[in-house]
């Protein structure tokens, strides 16, 4: 009988996990396509406040999302955007990474990996709520995309890619010329 009442706290314990993880995804709602880009405001990788909303009025941009800097994936992500940074550049796109982090965690991440693009410390996690990017317990954003051209969502990836993000967002803001 012990057996079963074991299996039995297993089933209910991921039972219990499984409805606390539906209700962290249904508690955010990406941005849609068409949708206006938020006017929040952070701090770059050195300190200095970014004005996103003025940031994304003009022009296209990447604001990618991602759960913490100087991990796997991540950097993956990151190095992907610096190693295709010309021809993203060529395709008129800026880049704005997003992650929880600090400043100085944001810096040295930059640093690090030489990264050619603006890095927003969100520790509060304004940015990434305003996006809708769910989140973690420990606040950490999913990995997310968004492309915005003259203030308006053009495209989306709520499952971006780490290894084509820069190819990916190239072919998104071709399709939306």
């Amino acid at each position: 009988m012990l057996r079963n009442a074991d299996y039995m706290k297993q089933f209910l314990l991921f039972l219990s996990s499984a409805f606390f993880l539906n209700l962290m995804s249904l508690s955010a709602e990406p941005l849609s396509v068409g949708a206006d880009a938020p006017k929040v405001q952070t701090a770059d990788q050195h300190g200095k406040p970014v004005d996103l909303g003025k940031e994304l009025a003009t022009g296209i941009s990447l604001v990618y999302f991602y759960p913490k800097a100087d991990t796997p994936g991540c950097t993956k992500q990151a190095c992907n955007l610096r190693d295709a940074f010309e021809e993203v550049s060529r395709a008129g796109i800026r880049v704005f990474g997003v992650s929880a982090d600090t400043s100085e965690e944001q810096l040295a991440f930059a640093d690090k990996y030489q990264i050619p693009f603006v890095l927003l410390a969100d520790k509060k996690g304004e940015v990434i709520d305003a996006f809708g990017v769910p989140k973690s317990d420990s606040g950490r954003a999913a990995r997310q995309s968004f492309l915005i051209k003259d203030g308006k969502i053009i495209w989306r990836d709520l499952k971006a890619t780490p290894t084509t993000q820069a190819q990916d967002a190239i072919t998104a803001a071709q399709a939306n010329r």
